[in-house]
């Protein structure tokens, strides 16, 4: 009798010892305030149809998608397929309508990623630097432009794969860093510069445990391969993916453009960016200035090991990847994050400061970025949206629209499909945001673009709308004499909004 009793507790034992562990354990408290923490941080992304052109453009490329495209050869685009692909699948389940399915996803992504720093940060620091990890992070993700990191774009759903690439080199999981950097590869291609400090990492273990490093290169190599080689060969044209992913922005990402501007908002960001995360980033600067003045390695409290030289390796690679096209937009300083985040919560993990003044520093800041976000102007959205409004009243859902400009969302926000897979005047004319008027015009155009173009007029029909959204942009139809004449010759000015003016097809 009492074995047989003995028997019938051990169930019940072993639930309360589950229910114990799960109320007291490190994961079970953290991930619920990390959860609650990522969702309060962007819930100003629910505020809005649209943020930014990106989101448009990803959007508009959906619903193409959804018709009966095909990626890279009647729809296309200068990025890898995996986020067109996530917003087609999200559409077809949630509808075109709204973007707040991925807006939701934005949100699990900063939480995995939050997440996986913290895993990082506890296996270096200890307990409380992983919770300031996951903490920091998701305060910094707001501490840009609201356009820019409010918004379901690339960098984003970029961050959990690279951050996993780190996690899985660190661990010696080379085979599965390689698949994680070919991920976040595929969803955007500076992604792949945590390849670097993945073999950084692997060379070091290599020598320090004098162990071969060939087998471990080439699991990362195989990794890195195939799920790129599954994409290219397979699921898209090989040669469609080859010019749009690789070859084929040589021109958009030159050096060619207006220096003092490039330069201005790439100043101009950093110091947005370390206003952000300076109750962390100021600790980590203090250290670096002390140990180069002293030439010695700084002491260091407890066991602790600091700041290895692996997140240093990290953050130049995630500098390069910024730096990349000389563009310099805020959405891409969102790759710096997370070596930033590991780097500081290291430099106040083995020194003398307290967590209390990094934290109340980065909650105020946080708090004045959420504001602006909820306060942020919109006067380009409402012009959007009254240009939208006049397209669909000045056409049909069977009707296609030209939109020349920067602006896709447009189609978007009117239901109407593009008359060209060339979804901005970009394409046309090699105009790219921030690199002023330097080598834009038509013969600067992405190659047999023009004649393209002209096909797609002529198989389908001119587009019953065509909104000039250029403005005093150097492409505009005055300096585009393509666009100039079929203007002139087709169409009549049917209303003005702002800077943007709409076009009815004449008769």
């Amino acid at each position: 009798m009492p074995a047989e009793t003995s028997t019938l507790t051990r169930p019940a034992e072993l639930a309360s010892r589950v229910r114990e562990r799960v109320r007291t354990g490190y994961w079970t408290q953290l991930v619920p305030v990390l959860a609650v923490l990522a969702t309060l941080t962007h819930i100003p992304s629910f505020l809005r149809p649209v943020w930014s052109p990106d989101e448009g453009y990803l959007a508009t490329q959906a619903r193409m998608l959804a018709d009966g495209g095909v990626l890279y050869d009647t729809v296309v685009d200068r990025k890898p397929p995996l986020l067109p692909w996530l917003y087609e699948a999200c559409f077809s389940v949630f509808g075109s309508l709204s973007l707040w399915p991925l807006r939701t996803l934005a949100i699990v992504a900063h939480l995995v990623t939050a997440v996986l720093l913290a895993s990082l940060a506890r296996g270096r620091w200890g307990n409380r630097a992983g919770a300031a990890a996951g903490v920091l992070y998701l305060m910094l993700s707001i501490g840009l432009s609201p356009e820019d990191t409010q918004a379901a774009t690339f960098e984003v759903f970029m961050l959990p794969a690279m951050v996993a690439a780190f996690r899985y080199a660190e661990r010696r999981r080379w085979l599965a860093a390689g698949i994680a950097v070919a991920v976040c590869s595929l969803t955007k291609q500076t992604g792949g510069a945590v390849l670097l400090p993945v073999l950084w990492m692997l060379f070091q273990d290599a020598r320090l445990r004098a162990v071969p490093w060939k087998s471990a290169l080439l699991k990362v190599g195989f990794g890195f391969a195939l799920p790129i080689t599954l994409v290219a060969v397979i699921l898209t044209k090989p040669k469609g993916f080859l010019f749009w992913v690789v070859t084929g922005s040589g021109d958009y990402a030159s050096l060619n453009g207006d220096w003092l501007q490039m330069f201005g908002r790439a100043l101009g960001n950093s110091a947005i960016l370390l206003a952000a995360g300076l109750g962390f980033l100021f600790p980590l600067g203090h250290r670096v200035w002390i140990r180069y003045r002293t030439g010695r390695p700084l002491p260091t409290r407890g066991e602790s090991h600091g700041a290895p030289s692996d997140l240093w390796v990290w953050l130049f690679s995630s500098v390069v990847a910024v730096t990349t096209g000389f563009h310099f937009f805020g959405h891409y300083y969102l790759q710096l994050m997370p070596p930033l985040v590991l780097l500081g919560v290291g430099a106040v993990s083995v020194s003398a400061l307290r967590w209390k003044p990094v934290l109340v520093y980065s909650s105020v800041a946080c708090t004045v970025f959420w504001a602006l976000a909820v306060a942020w102007p919109g006067e380009q959205m409402s012009q959007n949206n009254q240009v939208a409004t006049a397209v669909a009243e000045r056409s049909t859902p069977k009707d296609t629209v030209l939109v020349w400009g920067m602006h896709p969302e447009l189609y978007w926000l009117s239901d109407r499909k593009p008359a060209t897979r060339y979804l901005t005047a970009g394409f046309l004319t090699n105009f790219s945001g921030g690199k002023g008027s330097a080598d834009v015009g038509e013969q600067y155009s992405v190659p047999d673009a023009w004649q393209t173009f002209d096909k797609e007029l002529s198989t389908n029909g001119l587009p019953a709308v065509v909104v000039d959204d250029s403005g005093s942009a150097p492409y505009q139809p005055s300096q585009v004499p393509a666009i100039e004449n079929l203007l002139d010759t087709h169409y009549q000015v049917v209303g003005a909004y702002g800077d943007a003016m709409v076009y009815r097809l004449k008769n």
